[in-house]
């Protein structure tokens, strides 16, 4: 399978806590991608303790070929002993997907996992273990395309009780209201701040628990191709225009130059708007053959703004909502973002007098500078990025 596994999280801070008692370690190896949830006993300090220690201990053991049996009786041997509840231990959760499609599911009294395909909750079988007096529940299974995987904390099951809900968000209430949002959320990012904004508000934002969502999505590479900035030499047109075209997935060009170079290549017309959706981003344009056409430093400027709000994990509301506009800063974020695991950026080298700053050296141009700042955070974010200069 030519699969691309995106793992994010959301956590809300149990009321009056600096620190949150749940930790979550996404990891990648060879072969395979690992997420951990790990809870904490009680809130604050000692639970932040405690599921640090249970989540980097498990990670670094997996990351090192342990059994699971290992893990436990390291996790059981390792944690210190809570003095009022003379019990050492942290609920934990640990899926595994591996490059081949095979899933692995490790649960210790955390909720269960929402697993959701094709737009319903599937039941996952699951075998009960006995290991160090504790039991496992342990699932294998095969991935497909499009699946989503749900690890909580019990914050989330618990949100709402004794204020708006009696009982709190019941695990099938969660479960429900996935399903109902996932088209709207099409990635773990969007799906992990869409539910953990739900239960902000069933806590009428005083979460009475650490409250944690983490998704795991099996996504289908997608490769995205950015054109940027005409070539040093006319010669090298064509061999743009080649990459570009060859190139699968969507086709985004940024700046007039290179919008014309690809219409004279593809002997299209540029047809362009006058309908600004912000007055700080030219209007986009359009050519027949290509996902997207916009304006080039402005608009690009604006796509680095958004891409790094993204990697600080400021994702509030108010994030997606600017990213759900349509000037062309935010819909070639968007694009990148979520439309995204493979990204080409070509970039010509000829620089625009216009774009030049008198505060960088004389042969770097604002729209390279923007470009390898795109390389950085889109790399960072675990995008694959190859950029090629003309």
């Amino acid at each position: 399978m030519n699969i691309k596994v995106e793992a994010s999280y959301k956590s809300l801070n149990k009321h009056h806590e600096e620190l949150c008692g749940d930790k979550v370690e996404i990891l990648e190896t060879k072969d395979s991608y690992i997420m951990i949830l790990a809870d904490g006993m009680g809130s604050g300090v000692k639970a932040n303790i405690l599921a640090t220690l249970t989540s980097k201990i498990l990670g670094t053991m997996f990351l090192n070929g342990a059994t699971l049996d290992e893990c436990v009786q390291t996790i059981v041997k390792t944690l210190p002993v809570c003095k009022e509840r003379q019990v050492a231990y942290a609920t934990f959760s640990i899926l595994q997907i591996f490059h081949n499609g095979e899933g692995y599911l490790v649960e210790f009294d955390n909720p269960s996992c929402i697993f959701i395909r094709n737009n319903k909750v599937i039941n996952l079988p699951f075998e009960r273990r006995i290991i160090e007096g504790k039991e496992i529940k342990e699932s294998r299974f095969q991935v497909r395309l499009n699946d989503a995987f749900i690890l909580m904390s019990d914050g989330v099951i618990h949100a709402g009780v004794g204020k708006i809900l009696n009982f709190g968000w019941l695990w099938e209430n969660v479960a429900n209201y996935a399903v109902d949002v996932i088209d709207k959320a099409p990635t773990a990012t969007r799906l992990a701040n869409t539910i953990s904004q739900a239960c902000d508000d069933l806590y009428m934002k005083n979460p009475g628990d650490d409250t944690t969502v983490a998704v795991a999505k099996i996504l289908e590479r997608k490769v995205v191709t950015l054109f940027t900035g005409p070539p040093l030499s006319e010669m090298d047109d064509t061999r743009v225009m080649h990459l570009l075209m060859a190139s699968p997935g969507k086709k985004v060009v940024c700046g007039g130059t290179s919008a014309n170079i690809v219409a004279r290549y593809l002997k299209k017309e540029v047809r362009t708007t006058l309908e600004y959706i912000d007055i700080d981003i030219p209007p986009i344009g359009y050519i027949d053959g290509i996902d997207l056409v916009t304006e080039g430093v402005r608009t690009l400027s604006r796509t680095l703004t958004m891409l790094k709000r993204y990697e600080k994990e400021e994702l509030d509301q108010q994030f997606f909502n600017d990213l759900d506009k349509k000037d062309g800063g935010s819909l070639v974020a968007k694009l990148l973002l979520e439309e995204c695991t493979d990204l080409n950026l070509l970039v010509g080298k000829t620089i625009n007098v216009a774009h030049q700053s008198p505060e960088l050296p004389f042969d770097i141009s604002i729209r390279m500078n923007l470009i390898e700042q795109m390389k950085d955070v889109m790399t960072k974010l675990g995008k694959k990025v190859t950029l090629t200069y003309f």
